[in-house]
């Protein structure tokens, strides 16, 4: 068994996006999270069939949030 880091976002449309932060390329959408993540189990799979090596030396640190001045930036909030 391999881990991997995925990051996970909800788009305009209110789908669930995910993105393995090892295997560049490597995303997937979903309706749900529960469906997300079985689509993503499911790219992982297809992307290391397609890769012939996977840069497993990245570490993921983590996530920051930064806060700015809203003056320097327009934001959509739903």
């Amino acid at each position: 068994m391999v881990d991997f880091n995925v990051l996970i976002e909800k788009g305009e449309d209110g789908f669930y996006i995910s993105e393995v932060v090892e295997i560049p390329g490597c995303h997937t959408q979903g309706k749900t999270i529960d469906e997300l993540i079985e689509r993503t189990r499911e790219a992982i799979e297809l992307c290391l069939e397609e890769k012939q090596e996977v840069n497993l030396e990245t570490r993921f640190v983590g996530l920051q949030k930064i806060e700015v001045p809203s003056k320097n930036a327009t934001i959509a909030t739903n």
